[in-house]
């Protein structure tokens, strides 16, 4: 390349950042606003879990508030990360459309409809960034809660420990769902990483995980019941507090 060229391409990669210094900046400022929606769904969620509609219900109303800021300054002006990216106007509808048939449900005492018409959403936000390629946390939590879904499985159809390919089974879901949370813990935003709450859940599942060849090795049964057990609450808290 010669040194012409090369400062000509220098120059305009610079006019680029000039004309358009905000790229990065509303991508990430949209996926900060959809977290200060999602903080909001995860409350309602865990409060109707509980069964306090009343609690869930103010949650609704913030997670109501946040996601019509979100939708007033990126609705009609999404991030370039999202240009042609077909699944955005809908799902930005969709969830709108959600937050207010939760909203009515609550009104009207129906708690199990409030919970399904929210529970959606936050596999269908996924959706969307993958479509264009945008990976936040919440994504990968989503992946780590799917691997876990599918180890917990052994809780209702315990392995036949004399067949080696159900003992090669229970190592490999156990080592896909390491893997995820292995990968979330590397994504997660440094303030995250460092979050205690966040390290607890994280190193219990991973000390849960380092338990599993012995359950294995010894066709120990009701060890790995515990093991699934206490995976699931950490697996659990991991989607109610950062999913």
């Amino acid at each position: 390349m010669g040194v012409g060229l090369g400062r000509l391409i220098v120059f305009l990669s610079l006019i680029s950042l000039i004309a358009h210094p905000s790229f990065a900046g509303e991508l990430a400022d949209f996926n900060a606003a959809v977290e200060k929606a999602a903080v909001h769904q995860r409350a309602a969620l865990s409060q109707l879990r509980n069964g306090n509609a009343e609690q869930a219900g103010r949650e609704i109303e913030h997670m109501s508030k946040a996601w019509a800021a979100l939708v007033t300054r990126f609705g009609s002006k999404p991030p370039d990360a999202f240009d042609g990216n077909v699944l955005y106007a809908p799902t930005l509808a969709d969830v709108t459309q959600r937050i207010a048939r939760a909203s009515r449900m609550i009104g009207a005492r129906r708690a199990d409809a409030a919970r399904e018409a929210l529970t959606p959403i936050r596999a269908a936000l996924s959706q969307m960034r993958r479509t264009s390629g945008v990976t936040v946390l919440a994504d990968c939590i989503l992946d780590a809660n799917t691997a876990m879904d599918d180890f917990y499985a052994f809780k209702d159809n315990p392995p036949d420990w004399t067949r080696p390919e159900n003992r090669f089974a229970v190592a490999t879901k156990s080592a896909v769902y390491r893997r995820e949370l292995q990968r979330c813990d590397s994504i997660a935003p440094g303030q995250v990483r460092a979050d205690p709450q966040f390290r607890r859940v994280l190193d219990g599942a991973f000390a849960g995980l380092d338990l599993v060849q012995g359950a294995i090795n010894a066709r120990d049964t009701d060890l790995l019941m515990r093991i699934l057990n206490e995976l699931r609450s950490f697996d659990t808290m991991l989607a109610l507090r950062y999913g």
